[in-house]
């Protein structure tokens, strides 16, 4: 209520004061005493009855607001907390979709492999662990893994158990895992129905949501000569020819299967797109809802002489001819870039987030409880440039629940300078 709306009503409750009292009849009460001439002294008029009613009102007006105005100014330097206003001041279920590089450190790609030492000779006949250091450095982590199926077991030995080889557990794996129910072989665009198959499958953690459609290349390099029958020793991988692999998602449309969607792996590259898009070579099929390649084990006997080993009860461990073909490719260099071959894949996931706008006025957080702000037993601001045009400077922003509790902490790049001449408006993200 500002002064003249105070006055206003003071003045209406003195006329309705006066007014009930005449008419009950009895004046003496308010009006009629200071109106009669006291003895020895001047008689005083109802003029100067109103004249004082007002200057009394005006003067307590006056105190209120002033009161107000200090109070005011007092709970916004003092203030610690600022409580948001829900409908201007909060903007929830933002989505967007993120990528990044898969590999560790956030990189895109991988030109370093090292195969896991923890591995037991049980476990590398189903699959191999591929790190992008040596497992004793720092920071040495799995990366994705490589493993071979075949649908009738052949490629790898049972050991004596009927029908319980790893490439049929494999093959069965993977099937159950990517195709319909109904489905009992996977089909490629290259070579149609295939028994045997190369699976790469990027760490769960790595992936996120999912594998980014249209970001990954995979390097393959030239198997030369004469492969032996178990790839777990010397591959001769040699001579400059190098295919490298990318879904179709920039000419063709997913399919799905199940619940995810289905691109197929065809030879091109990031940068040039799908090699001759009328008619690509295809090898094999991209999930990448689960972050999993299935490489036809066909085409790549055809078009990289990789000899899979389809031999019944034979220990072929196939896998490993593709770790060989993958490693070796950084030992060449684009030629256009200049760079080593590496195997480029990022991740993608959506994020949901909600933006908090912190206001902050002019008059507002000036001053720091900070015990350095000030000095001595009195609490004299400690620097003296600061008396009279007091600063801060804002480096986090606190969010807290109505029982005044810590749930978040946002930092910023840098301090924001903060004085009576200055506002500001900070938007604080966060995701979930």
């Amino acid at each position: 209520m500002n002064t003249s709306m105070l006055i206003k009503k003071l003045k209406q409750q003195t006329r309705h004061g006066q007014a009930g009292n005449r008419a009950a009849g009895n004046q003496s009460v308010v009006v009629t005493p200071l109106a009669q001439p006291v003895v020895g002294g001047p008689r005083i008029s109802p003029v100067d009855v109103n004249d004082q009613v007002q200057q009394l009102a005006q003067s307590l007006a006056n105190q209120m607001v002033a009161e107000m105005q200090q109070s005011q100014i007092i709970s916004r330097n003092g203030r610690t907390y600022t409580k948001f206003d829900a409908v201007n001041d909060i903007v929830a279920n933002q989505t967007e979709v993120v990528t990044a590089g898969l590999w560790s450190d956030n990189l895109a790609a991988l030109t370093t492999y090292f195969t896991s030492s923890v591995e037991t000779t049980s476990q590398r006949r189903y699959y191999i662990d591929v790190l992008q250091a040596t497992p004793a450095a720092d920071g040495a982590a799995v990366q994705y893994s490589l493993a071979y199926g075949n649908v009738l077991g052949s490629g790898s030995d049972s050991q004596g158990q009927l029908n319980d080889s790893p490439s049929r557990a494999v093959y069965s794996q993977y099937r159950q895992l990517l195709l319909n129910p109904t489905d009992t072989r996977f089909t490629t665009a290259g070579s149609g129905s295939t028994d045997s198959i190369y699976v790469v499958n990027f760490k769960r953690n790595r992936v996120k949501e999912k594998l980014d459609a249209g970001n990954f290349e995979l390097p393959l390099r030239l198997i030369s000569g004469s492969r032996p029958t178990n790839a777990t020793g010397s591959v001769a991988v040699s001579g400059s020819k190098i295919v490298t692999l990318i879904d179709d998602s920039s000419i063709a449309a997913a399919t799905i299967v199940g619940t995810g969607k289905v691109y197929n792996i065809v030879s091109g590259s990031i940068n040039s797109g799908v090699y001759n898009p009328s008619a690509p070579v295809y090898y094999g099929l991209s999930y990448p809802d689960y972050g999993t390649l299935v490489l036809d084990g066909k085409m790549l006997d055809q078009q990289l002489n990789f000899q899979t080993n389809t031999g019944s009860s034979s220990e072929g461990n196939n896998h490993f001819a593709l770790y060989h073909s993958i490693s070796a490719s950084a030992l060449l260099t684009d030629p256009l870039t200049g760079d080593p071959y590496g195997f480029v894949a990022r991740n993608s996931e959506k994020i949901t987030s909600t933006h908090y706008f912190v206001r902050i006025k002019n008059a507002e957080y000036n001053f720091s409880n900070n015990p350095s702000y000030v000095s001595g037993s009195v609490g004299q601001i400690a620097q003296t440039s600061f008396v009279g045009d007091p600063k801060t400077y804002i480096t986090t922003v606190g969010l807290y629940n109505d029982r005044q509790e810590l749930l978040a902490i946002a930092k910023l790049s840098k301090a924001l300078l903060k004085s009576f001449q200055r506002e500001a408006l900070i938007r604080v993200k966060l995701d979930f």
